[in-house]
């Protein structure tokens, strides 16, 4: 039997916590903003729903998926990155 104590709640929860909610908010947003753009053949009253109904569960998985980050910082940087890519498409394919 091993003798080691299993580790305590990592200190950074809080960031993490704070990453998913901030962040994975603006990513879920700019997610269900990215399938409006892309499916714009689609009847709007359909794409509408689709994009506001998609929204809910795209948060609750990202806020749940932060705590597999090894820290806060690193939650902080992917998800900055992710909504810039997110938020970055439709503006550069603009640009061309």
């Amino acid at each position: 039997m091993s003798t080691t104590k299993p580790k305590a709640i990592a200190p950074d929860w809080l960031s993490k916590t704070l990453a998913g909610m901030l962040l994975g908010f603006t990513l879920a947003i700019g997610c269900a903003g990215l399938f409006s753009w892309l499916a714009s053949d689609m009847a709007l009253s359909i794409r509408g729903q689709l994009a506001m109904w998609m929204t809910a569960p795209i948060w609750m998985g990202i806020l749940s998926g932060v705590y597999f980050f090894r820290s806060g910082m690193r939650a902080w940087a992917w998800l900055a990155g992710a909504n810039l890519l997110v938020f970055g498409l439709p503006a550069a394919s603009r640009l061309i």
